[in-house]
């Protein structure tokens, strides 16, 4: 059966091993008696989900589950990620659930855990509770008047708009004209609110969803695509979240896209200004851009880089009192405000910026100077260690002694998809594309699907 959580809860294809209503089950009832045996909150968890049609099968499964076991649970509907872990802290709960697989297809879905006070789970508690669901033992549920109840709370939604619309304070963004493509996803009702309530005229795209149709050719993932909408409505920018909220990535005027290093970037060097950026340091993950370690470098800012994963960069964040961190993808952490990537959050800040500054997102972003870089992936049949591969190995020591201080290759598995993800940066395009195709052909002929 093999390990359940990977980098960010546990995900994968609707309706087959592990993603089943049978397993979703169990793993309530284990959630439930991990957290009661560490006494931890009210006796309650908070559940909330994206748009995926799937979400209504997992979500009665897990309820049952905890119910079964005396948790109370409390359902928000469909919800952003951050909101849920906002929730988490604020309704006083043992924990709370995110039914979500992010920026995936339709047809995947998963789970997120956070802890009462709104972060992730330790690895410690991830163990305790995949222990308990892949063993054999009985979880003894409890019985007559011991059972939980469901609650169906309505006004979780407002809750979280009030909160992130006060993380600029109430900012009049008047003026601003932006397009916002929701994904189809858990924020299609609630992002279009915060930015219309705080001034801005607001062109929305993907808010649609039918189930199906999340992630799909829309959302973060697909953010080239705003370039021809922001083009057309001659909007200020284009705001891209994914699935589940949790990430942002910007297209500006002209279309070119904004990632998350340019995101932080940006945010990095306005805390600094303003002696916000406690100890001048921020975290990133091995995938961000030279540029930006080489910007923030000039700046006096100290790049703490972690491994690849939003809960990595909250560690770090945690450990170092660190208030940004981020990846490229668009998580983007702002430890004042939020114990998780918040895609709405971070539109808002960056909008902020905009209006007091009187520049553009082009002029902002243009601080950072791009190392070409390219990300490709490639399906795999199992994820053998990379030094046992011969033929993959021979091959990075060769890009890497070319390369030099000029450009590097990163080789990892993706934790949520059977896929292992190829990383190259270098001085040129053309060095790049050389080895990318040199990287994936050899994993093709080695580990390919």
């Amino acid at each position: 059966m093999g390990k359940l959580f990977g980098t960010d809860g546990i995900r994968g294809r609707a309706n087959e091993y592990p993603i089943t209503p049978e397993m979703a089950m169990r793993m309530g009832k284990a959630i439930a008696a991990v957290f009661g045996e560490m006494n931890i909150g009210r006796n309650r968890v908070v559940i909330g989900k994206d748009t995926r049609l799937s979400g209504y099968m997992l979500e009665t499964a897990l309820t049952s589950g905890l119910i079964s076991m005396g948790m109370d649970v409390y359902l928000v509907g469909p919800m952003p990620t951050p909101a849920v872990a906002l929730l988490s802290r604020s309704m006083l709960t043992s924990a709370g659930i995110m039914i979500t697989a992010s920026h995936n297809p339709a047809e995947d879905n998963g789970i997120k855990i956070f802890a009462n006070d709104g972060y992730k789970l330790t690895d410690a508690i991830e163990n305790k509770i995949e222990k308990l669901i892949l063993s054999d033992e009985e979880i003894i549920p409890k019985n007559g008047a011991n059972v939980g109840k469901a609650y169906r709370i309505d006004d979780a939604g407002g809750r979280y708009i009030e909160y992130v619309k006060g993380s600029v304070n109430d900012m009049d963004l008047n003026g601003l004209r932006v397009v916002l493509d929701c994904a189809n996803g858990a924020a299609y009702h609630l992002s279009p609110i915060v930015l219309k309530e705080l001034g801005c005229e607001v062109i929305k795209e993907f808010v649609d969803p039918d189930g199906l149709n999340i992630n799909d050719n829309c959302g973060a993932t697909y953010a080239e695509r705003l370039a021809g909408s922001v083009k057309k409505y001659r909007a200020d920018c284009g705001i891209a979240l994914d699935g589940d909220a949790d990430r942002v990535i910007f297209s500006d005027a002209d279309g070119t896209v904004v990632d998350g290093d340019r995101i932080i970037a940006i945010c990095a060097l306005a805390m600094k200004e303003a002696g916000t950026l406690t100890g001048n340091k921020i975290a990133i993950t091995t995938m961000s851009n030279m540029g930006l370690i080489k910007l923030m470098e000039e700046n006096g800012i100290e790049c703490v880089v972690t491994d690849v994963g939003d809960r990595h960069v909250i560690a770090a964040m945690r450990k170092d009192n660190i208030k940004l961190g981020g990846e490229q993808s668009g998580h983007i952490i702002f430890g004042n405000y939020s114990t998780t990537g918040d895609g709405t959050l971070g539109a808002l800040r960056v909008l902020e910026l905009m209006k007091q500054s009187g520049k553009s997102i082009k002029e902002l972003a243009s601080v950072m100077e791009i190392f070409p870089q390219k990300l490709a992936g490639v399906m795999v049949k199992s994820k053998p260690a990379l030094n046992t591969l011969p033929g993959l190995t021979a091959l990075i020591e060769e890009c890497e002694k070319e390369l030099g201080k000029t450009g590097r290759c990163i080789l990892r598995y993706s934790g949520t998809e059977k896929k292992l993800r190829i990383l190259v940066e270098a001085q040129s395009n053309k060095v790049v594309d050389k080895w990318i195709k040199k990287f994936l052909k050899q994993a093709e002929e080695e580990i390919g699907a």
